[in-house]
C-alpha cells in the first residue's frame, strides 16, 4: 500500500484528488448502523431536503445522484424536450470533460460559445438563441453556466441575474453546474441562494466530491416544474442509488453546518497563496483571475514537465504552456510553499 499511496503527497491536479473530510467519514460511519428503506425512502434523504431548503428556499427539491456528470445529464435531459439544445461556454465541463455524455447519453445538442474567462453574458447567449420554430435546427431550451467556472472565475449575482432575466424572456431555462458552488459562495462571502434561487436559476447540479465528500452530488430543482419526470430519468440514467442514505448522509454532513464553507474558504485561501507565490517567479505569467481555488499560469518551455516530477497537475493548453493548479480542503501552506519553491527552481533552470 505504501508503494501505491503516499499520504504526505498533496497534488495540484484536482480537488477530486483530495481524500474525504474526517467529518464526512464520521457521518458515513454513523449512517452505517441498522436497516433503513432504500432508493431514497430513508431518513437521511428526507433530512437532506430540509437541509438544502435552508440554503436554497422552500421550493428546492433534491435528487441525489452518484456523480457530477450524472447530475448534469439528468438535469439537462429533464429540462429539455427531445429536440432541445443547451447554450454553454466552450470551456464548460459538459462540453470538454464529460466524454460527450450530454450528447451520447442525453441526446442533447450543445451550442457552445467561446469566452475569454469562462463566463457567459446575455450577448453571448444571443449568438445561439435564435432559430426558434425552425424544424431544421436543434431548439435552444436551456442556458447552462458553471459556478465557479472551468477557468477559475466566479460570476457575481448581478451577472447571473442578467443571464437568467434574458434567458427567461426568451423562454429558456437556466441550469447551473455547481460542482464548485461552495467555493464561489465562499469567495464572494454570500449564501449559496444568492447565486442561485435569488437570481432566477432554475436547476442546480450541486457538488460535493470537490469539497470533501467521498462520492455523490445532487440535482436541485429550484423552480417547481422545471425538471419534469426527473425521478424516472434518474433511474433510466442509472443514477438512482439503492443505498441512497450513504449519498445523503455525506451531503447532510457537508451542508447542514458550515463544513462546506470552511472547506471552500481554505481551498480558496491556498489558491491565493499559490498565486501570490508564483507571480513573483520570473517567467511565470498568471493567465486568469484567481476567484476561487484554481490558479492558471503560463510557464516557460520545459518547466511543466520538470514540475510534474514533484507534484501532479494538468496542462490546460500545452501549445502555450498554460497549466492549471487546483487547491483542495486539505491543501496546506507547506504544500503551497514547497511547490512555489519548486516552480522558482524549475523556472530558474529554464531561463
Amino acid at each position: 500500500m505504501d508503494r501505491l499511496h503516499d499520504p504526505a503527497r498533496h497534488d495540484f491536479a484536482s480537488d477530486n484528488y483530495a481524500g474525504v473530510h474526517p467529518e464526512v467519514l464520521a457521518a458515513l460511519a454513523a449512517a452505517n448502523d441498522g436497516h433503513v428503506p432504500g432508493y431514497g425512502a430513508d431518513p437521511y434523504t428526507e433530512h437532506l431536503q430540509d437541509v438544502l431548503r435552508g440554503h436554497f428556499g422552500a421550493d428546492a427539491t433534491a435528487y441525489p445522484v452518484f456523480n457530477g456528470t450524472g447530475a448534469n445529464v439528468v438535469a439537462l435531459q429533464t429540462m429539455l424536450p427531445r429536440w432541445g439544445a443547451v447554450i454553454c461556454a466552450e470551456t464548460a465541463h459538459i462540453n470538454t470533460d464529460e466524454n460527450a455524455a450530454p450528447e451520447r447519453v442525453g441526446g442533447i445538442k450543445l451550442l457552445t460559445v467561446p469566452t475569454p474567462d469562462g463566463k457567459l453574458t446575455p450577448d453571448l447567449v444571443d449568438r445561439h438563441a435564435h432559430g426558434f420554430g425552425d424544424q431544421h435546427r436543434a431548439q435552444p431550451g436551456v442556458v447552462s453556466i458553471t459556478q465557479a467556472t472551468e477557468l477559475g472565475t466566479v460570476y457575481t449575482p448581478d451577472e447571473i441575474l442578467a443571464i437568467t432575466t434574458h434567458a427567461h424572456a426568451l423562454g429558456l431555462r437556466v441550469h447551473l453546474d455547481g460542482s464548485r458552488l461552495g467555493n464561489a459562495a465562499a469567495a464572494l462571502d454570500l449564501p449559496m441562494r444568492a447565486l442561485t434561487t435569488d437570481v432566477g436559476v432554475d436547476v442546480v447540479s450541486l457538488g460535493g466530491t470537490k469539497n470533501g465528500i467521498l462520492f455523490g452530488e445532487a440535482v436541485l430543482e429550484l423552480t417547481p416544474g422545471s425538471t419534469p419526470g426527473i425521478a424516472f430519468q434518474r433511474k433510466v440514467d442509472m443514477q438512482l442509488a439503492s443505498k441512497m442514505r450513504f449519498l445523503s448522509a455525506q451531503l447532510v454532513a457537508l451542508y447542514e453546518g458550515d463544513l462546506w464553507r470552511r472547506s471552500a474558504q481554505h481551498a480558496n485561501a491556498m489558491a491565493q497563496r499559490l498565486r501570490a507565490g508564483v507571480e513573483a517567479v520570473p517567467g511565470v505569467r498568471v493567465t486568469q483571475a484567481t476567484d476561487a481555488n484554481a490558479v492558471f499560469a503560463a510557464l516557460p518551455a520545459g518547466v511543466a514537465d520538470a514540475l510534474r516530477e514533484v507534484r501532479r497537475f494538468y496542462d490546460w493548453n500545452r501549445a502555450t504552456g498554460e497549466v492549471r493548479w487546483m487547491c483542495a480542503f486539505d491543501t496546506t501552506e507547506a504544500d503551497v510553499d514547497a511547490f512555489v519553491a519548486a516552480v522558482a527552481a524549475a523556472a530558474s533552470r529554464a531561463a
